[in-house]
């Protein structure tokens, strides 16, 4: 969870170093981290394993039962870009990795709505002190360093493949609308607000 300070997070009693300004602030960070270990990688992963137990926000909040997790979407948004059809200039193995990590930082800061009242700015800081401090619990190195840049351009949407994965993440919006659709004939949950946000 962020704290009130604008320059650090807290997640039990690591403390996450200040926000990178830039996807080579990342990689920076990454590369002047302590090399990687076995003990850093498992940390690594069971850090991770919150996105499959963390359920999606919305859903809860309309009280969905087992509602699908922020891994299931990560997982749905990987297999979208592995299916895709080949476009010419766009590198697809990257465009399923960025798939991957593009919430990942929602490990520690969670899965933030627009109800939560917090500004897109705001959002972004959070996630990106989550980052970076991810990448140094991995233990730096290439694959930090990897992961980093891949977030970043993401985020940043700076690259052909980020646009790509961009607007797999738009698709997923339809495949939220029939997701609702589901809950509410399985469940008889009302969820019109989500079919509202995608109106257009």
């Amino acid at each position: 969870m962020a704290s009130s300070s604008p320059s650090s997070v807290t997640n039990g009693n690591n403390i996450v170093p200040p926000t990178p300004s830039s996807s080579n602030d990342v990689a920076a960070a990454a590369a002047a981290a302590p090399p990687p270990s076995a003990s850093s990688a498992i940390d690594f992963l069971t850090l991770c394993h919150r996105l499959k137990t963390t359920k999606r926000e919305g859903w809860v909040r309309r009280d969905v039962q087992n509602p699908e997790s922020i891994a299931d979407h990560m997982y749905r948004m990987g297999i979208m870009a592995l299916i895709a059809s080949d476009i010419p200039g766009i590198d697809r193995d990257k465009c399923v990795k960025m798939a991957i990590v593009h919430d990942i930082a929602e490990a520690i800061v969670g899965d933030i709505t627009p109800s939560d009242g917090i500004s897109k700015a705001e959002k972004s800081r959070r996630e990106r002190e989550a980052l970076d401090h991810m990448c140094k619990l991995l233990g730096g190195g290439s694959r930090a360093k990897e992961i980093g840049e891949l977030w970043m351009e993401y985020e940043e949407n700076s690259s052909s493949e980020a646009k790509i994965v961009k607007d797999f993440d738009k698709v997923c919006r339809v495949e939220m609308i029939l997701q609702a659709l589901e809950y509410e004939n399985e469940q008889g949950v009302d969820l019109d607000e989500f079919f509202q946000s995608t109106a257009d």
